[in-house]
């Protein structure tokens, strides 16, 4: 009896070490524009890309959002590295998808959106986010350069079998409660440590019931948890959702391919490593209050007090994360005034999340700066032939290109000096978002309800 995981890796496995490393074939690279120092590597040696049909290419981190051209990105190092993976991809012979494409976008995003991302594949990319990719039922990783440059080079990666985690997720999501708070919950639960080591596999009846975008923003956080990699074993919700995508399988591939995504899911009695259960029902919309995504907590709730903590190491870390958050001890989180929104990321920049988010954009105006940065070209443009994003432009918000934008702050888009940011990306961290910015992780839902309130609010009271 296997685990989904472990039919793709031992399918994967070209060869095991005396010392435990797999040699595992990699059937899908994705690169990026932080990419260039494993080209470099390649180039010195003098190498070809061994698979370059394998590997696809897009621009994301470093792209400006006020517009795709080259020269409106701010930065003159991100400039370059941008330039650089187009020279990269024409030597080499790889697809890629650059500013002036359609097609371009955030690689988490891109690569389910054009049926790059298939189950029962290995897929890396050099990103620490690349987990995304196993809501379609694949073993999907982040890599460092050393590692791409022998996927490149190689097509193959050594890497260590992780332990493996089942996350059962039972019962039914309420009114409001979406996929992002589903994932802030289970960080919350098990903490950022907690699946160090492990591969989780999300499962039970309220997993079962997301959308592939839904599954997607779930296992993109699974790096926030400590895991090496998320996943869901692919259903008939997968293969609808691949089904004539421009690379995805046709024909009598297809068919083959169906017939093997078929056999992934884990069988009965499979054994984890670690389990995890959380009652769906019992949810409701979540966000973060401190400086570490598993420091969350429900919008009905309140800032902990680190004066009820015994433990006086936790104590002196939650005080830090208050006066570093200019938060005060008990306050009520329908009460902390923000000062910034952003809609985007490789977590929450979907059709469907900008969706979700207009159904409440429509319900008024944003009082404070709010910016929406779609997670491709041709997310944007669905969103505008649905009229989308007249109805953010009538409610005040600022629409932009696709990036990576202020999830990362290395664009051009940043959160200002001690400025309160809702934010539907991944990190929270300090300085994530700019110099001494403070981030509160939300769904797209929750960032437009604090948009038109002007503080953080419980979005079922739009609903």
């Amino acid at each position: 009896m296997k685990t989904c995981f472990e039919k793709i890796w031992d399918d994967h496995t070209v060869l095991v070490r005396e010392d435990g490393q797999t040699l595992l074939y990699i059937a899908t690279h994705l690169a990026h524009d932080g990419s260039s120092h494993a080209f470099n590597f390649l180039a010195n040696k003098n190498l070809p890309v061994r698979r370059p049909d394998l590997t696809f290419a897009t621009p994301d981190h470093g792209v400006s959002t006020l517009s795709h051209k080259l020269e409106d990105i701010p930065d003159l190092e991100q400039r370059q590295v941008v330039q650089t993976l187009t020279r990269n991809t024409g030597k080499f012979g790889i697809t890629h998808f650059g500013l002036d494409d359609d097609r371009q976008g955030i690689a988490h995003v891109v690569g389910p959106e054009q049926g790059i991302t298939l189950p029962g594949t290995t897929l890396v990319c050099g990103d620490s986010h690349t987990s995304t990719h196993g809501a379609l039922g694949c073993i999907a990783f982040g890599v460092g350069a050393s590692d791409i440059y022998h996927v490149l080079a190689t097509q193959t990666t050594w890497q260590r079998k992780p332990k493996q985690m089942r996350v059962t997720v039972n019962g039914t999501i309420g009114k409001g409660v979406t996929a992002k708070d589903i994932i802030l919950a289970i960080i919350g639960k098990v903490g950022t440590n907690g699946a160090t080591g492990h591969v989780i596999e999300y499962a039970g009846p309220a997993i079962r019931a997301l959308s592939i975008e839904e599954r997607a923003t779930v296992c993109n956080m699974s790096i926030e948890a400590g895991a090496r990699a998320g996943m869901v074993a692919p259903d008939e919700t997968t293969f609808a959702y691949v089904k004539g995508k421009p690379f995805a399988p046709t024909g009598a591939n297809w068919d083959k391919a169906i017939a093997y995504w078929k056999t992934l899911p884990s069988d009965p009695g499979a054994k984890f490593d670690l389990e995890v259960t959380l009652d769906a029902s019992e949810l409701v919309p979540m966000l973060t209050w401190g400086t570490s995504p598993e420091d969350v907590a429900p919008i009905t709730g309140r800032v902990p007090d680190p004066a009820k903590e015994s433990d006086p190491k936790r104590r002196q870390a939650i005080q830090d994360q208050l006066d570093y958050m200019g938060l005060q001890p008990g306050q009520l989180l329908t009460d902390v005034k923000v000062d910034r929104v952003f809609i985007g990321s490789c977590t929450n920049s979907r059709i469907e999340d900008l969706r979700a988010a207009a159904a409440i954009a429509r319900k008024g105006k944003v009082k404070i700066p709010s910016m929406i940065s779609p997670g491709s070209t041709l997310v944007k443009k669905q969103a505008e032939k649905e009229g989308l994003d007249k109805i953010f432009k009538d409610a005040g918000f600022e629409w932009r290109e696709s990036g990576c934008s202020m999830c990362v702050g290395m664009n051009g888009d940043l959160v200002g000096p001690k400025e309160r940011c809702a934010s539907t990306s991944n990190r929270n961290f300090r300085g994530r978002q700019g110099k001494e910015a403070r981030t509160h992780l939300v769904s797209p839902a929750m960032a437009v309800a604090a948009a038109l309130t002007g503080h953080f609010a419980d979005v079922r009271d739009f609903l």
